[in-house]
């Protein structure tokens, strides 16, 4: 007889991710703007800490300044979840530049 176990969060994930401290801004679609921090990262999406109310669902644009890289990108995130300190966000289509420098954070 096979034993079930409970999966946690991070082994459902289908992409590493790396814990980052990085500010960033959340765009929403009727243009109105708020500032937050990215807490973690990976080729999938990120944890977002903020304040801000955002709903599930909801379409963002983040423009986002990874350490190290120098240069910023803007990328599409549809909201998936969200608790009192903040929210997850899944990645729409990244560019091959996006792709390359999330991938060279979460693999060092």
């Amino acid at each position: 007889m096979r034993r079930r176990t409970k999966r946690s969060v991070l082994e459902k994930r289908g992409h590493p991710r790396a814990v980052v401290e990085a500010d960033l801004v959340c765009k929403r679609q009727d243009g109105t703007s708020f500032r937050a921090r990215a807490k973690d990262l990976s080729i999938g999406g990120m944890f977002v800490l903020s304040e801000e109310v955002v709903t599930f669902g909801e379409e963002l644009s983040i423009l986002l300044t990874p350490v190290g890289t120098g240069k910023s990108m803007t990328l599409p995130a549809v909201v998936r979840w969200t608790q009192e300190l903040g929210f997850g966000v899944q990645f729409g289509l990244l560019g091959a530049r996006e792709t390359h420098a999330i991938s060279g954070l979460v693999l060092k």
